[in-house]
């Protein structure tokens, strides 16, 4: 428990790493939010078999965490988390599709293999995308830039609140979690016992947390706004960014680099 406390804290600093002066941070959050959308929907678009036509979009948050500053070593911890979990979704894809794709020598690879891996690779992309997102514009502004493109202003709201209670309960989880090692002699009193009290206890005490958190944005005039301090709009840079990675998307969503790479260099 104390691993998944330490592990939601740390994404905090993607909202951190949000505030940075780099080009990309400055543009409108609506602009990056068009084009993550756009990368992951050209990348989910991909069949279960196309493989190799997905890897030239690793140019994208490859060039992206180059220009905005963003640690690489980070990102990709942040990625290999949700990996093994991608994994489990497809283990049974080599079990269930024995259909031969490819024979390399005496080795023969089903179709089952190259589903898997390719559903690897989307979720590499796609997570990856998401977490440069957060990354180059913090989380309030995507539920800002969300609401101004036409989400309605409730879901947006809510999924603030979601992304901010996640914390909130990290937090609690982490003090309960120490406060009943410390109770215990030893590995004494950590059995499922006090492990049903503490979940108990715990809720209870967000549920207290939660309220006295609402009172203190009333009290601060919370309307149901959004309040950034960085004011940003849509203007010329937004408009080439967004339509050059929309084109560059679509060119390589549409045309096949590998042939086309292998008609050029036989």
């Amino acid at each position: 428990m104390a691993s998944i406390h330490a592990a939601v804290i740390d994404l905090k600093r993607l909202d951190q790493l949000a505030g940075s002066d780099t080009p990309i941070h400055t543009l409108d959050s609506r602009a990056k939010v068009l084009v993550t959308f756009a990368f992951i929907v050209s990348v989910v678009s991909f069949g279960r078999y196309e493989l190799i036509r997905m890897v030239p979009f690793f140019v994208y948050p490859a060039v992206m965490v180059v220009l905005a500053g963003l640690p690489p070593l980070y990102v990709a911890r942040k990625i290999a988390l949700i990996s093994p979990f991608v994994v489990m979704v497809g283990l049974f894809n080599p079990v269930f599709d024995r259909t031969v794709m490819y024979q390399i020598g005496q080795m023969e690879i089903s179709g089952g293999w190259i589903s898997l891996l390719s559903l690897l690779i989307r979720s590499i992309l796609t997570v990856g995308a998401a977490f440069i997102l957060v990354g180059t514009t913090g989380f309030t502004a995507i539920c800002q830039a969300l609401e101004r493109l036409g989400i309605p202003q409730v879901f947006a709201v809510q999924l603030l609140f979601l992304h901010r209670y996640i914390f909130v309960l990290a937090d609690e989880t982490g003090r309960a979690s120490k406060a009943r090692e410390l109770r215990s002699c030893g590995r004494k009193g950590l059995g499922i016992a006090s492990f049903s009290s503490m979940t108990g206890h715990l809720l209870l005490r967000t549920w207290q947390q939660a309220e006295r958190i609402h009172t203190a944005m009333l009290a601060r005039g919370f309307v149901g706004r959004f309040h950034t301090h960085r004011k940003s709009r849509f203007g010329a840079d937004e408009l080439l960014f967004l339509l050059g990675w929309s084109l560059l998307f679509i060119s390589l969503r549409t045309v096949n680099i590998s042939e086309v790479l292998g008609a050029l260099f036989p």
